[in-house]
C-alpha cells in the first residue's frame, strides 16, 4: 500500500459582496485557511460595479494563492 501526499501548488478563489468590509473579511478568513495549506497570496484583482436593479454597489475579487517559496 502506497501513501502519497500531493501539495496544492496554486489555487484561485473568487469572492463577492455588497460592501468592501464584508469582502475584506471574506478574503482575510480564506487567507488564514490557506496558510494551513502552505499557500500565500500571489495576487489580488478586484472590481466594483453598480447594480441598477438593487441600486447598490457590488464588489468582487479574485485572489491567486501559490505555495510558499
Amino acid at each position: 500500500m502506497e501513501f502519497r501526499l500531493d501539495l496544492i501548488d496554486t489555487k484561485i478563489e473568487f469572492f463577492e459582496a455588497h460592501d468592501v468590509k464584508t469582502l475584506e473579511q471574506m478574503i482575510e478568513r480564506q487567507i488564514e485557511i490557506n496558510k494551513a495549506l502552505l499557500l500565500d497570496v500571489h495576487g489580488v484583482s478586484h472590481q466594483a460595479a453598480f447594480n441598477p436593479k438593487t441600486e447598490k454597489m457590488h464588489f468582487s475579487a479574485v485572489v491567486h494563492f501559490k505555495t510558499k517559496e
